[in-house]
């Protein structure tokens, strides 16, 4: 039977120090550079290894210490190196916004995402046979960088004419709070990558229609007063997910030459929108933020995947 060398005795008991180490290091790389979900985190990358890859790694370790330690020295010593290699990369390109954005257009190009546009907007057609998904898919995209316009410029006015009553006054407090904490939240460059008709239901006395939206932009939080930048980087991208919610009166036709066919005219009598507080058009009195008489926004959020 071959006999372990006499050194061998002195290593075992440095074994499990050892292990730990190379566990711990490799925790660091698969973990430690993953952004969470607050929007201006690094978001670097993970790591090739899971969970099952290191223990199954710390296991053939142990059995090749037990066989042969000197190789198991060498070849724990390469992989913590490798390891700590792979890990100054990771940080390297965390902090790189050029790769970052690759990354993001990769990521936003390849995304697969189904549509239901056709079906849902089908579904319209059964009670209101002239509503055309294709304008209003455009309409909404338009609300949509008009909502981020606004922000940016912190002038929620401009929002008032196809937004809700409850919505509008959610976005107001929110974009006053910026204006008190001197800050302005700048939305930029955005890119439109997919938008798409999700689903429609009717809820009582309203209709329900459901839009998603992906986009690319830049998305920052900078001084109002010297315009230094506080959070996230002016210089990289971002990929958002988001849904839109539509609302308007059951049983309220698509008006041909009115209806979705602008964020700056009344649905009702096309007039330009200089909306009153009270969301109401000073051409023809009417309130058109309750979807009495065409779709308003309800509600928008980010959803995950």
């Amino acid at each position: 039977m071959k006999r372990k060398p006499i050194f061998f005795k002195k290593l075992l008991p440095l074994l499990p120090f050892l292990l730990l180490i190379l566990a711990l290091v490799s925790s660091v790389v698969a973990f430690g550079d993953v952004g969470n979900q607050n929007r201006y985190t690094s978001g670097g990358g993970g790591s090739d290894f899971d969970g099952d890859g290191i223990g199954a790694l710390v296991g053939y370790l142990i059995g090749l210490f037990i066989n042969d330690p000197v190789t198991g020295l060498i070849v724990l010593f390469i992989l913590v190196v490798f390891l700590l290699i792979a890990r100054r990369k990771r940080k390297k390109q965390a902090s790189d916004p050029g790769y970052i954005n690759q990354q993001v257009q990769n990521q936003a190009n390849n995304d697969v995402i189904m549509n239901y546009t056709d079906v849902v907007a089908s579904q319209i057609r059964e009670t209101d046979p002239d509503f055309s998904a294709e304008k209003f898919i455009g309409w909404a995209q338009e609300v949509f960088l008009k909502i981020q316009e606004a922000w940016t410029t912190r002038d929620w006015k401009i929002i008032r004419p196809f937004e809700s009553e409850t919505l509008f006054n959610q976005h107001q407090q929110q974009l006053n709070e910026y204006i008190r904490l001197n800050k302005i939240n700048v939305i930029e460059k955005v890119g439109i990558k997919h938008c798409s008709l999700k689903s429609f239901t009717v809820d009582g006395d309203k209709e329900v229609l459901v839009v998603l939206l992906n986009a690319v932009m830049r998305d920052y939080v900078i001084d109002a007063t010297s315009r230094q930048v506080l959070e996230s980087d002016p210089n990289r991208d971002w990929y958002m997910k988001y849904e839109l919610t539509f609302n308007r009166k059951t049983g309220v036709k698509t008006k041909a030459g009115l209806s979705n066919m602008s964020t700056t005219n009344c649905p009702n009598c096309g007039a330009p929108t200089e909306i009153t507080s009270s969301g109401q058009c000073p051409y023809c009195g009417s309130v058109i933020t309750t979807g009495e008489h065409d779709w308003v926004l309800a509600n928008l959020v980010g959803v995950n995947s």
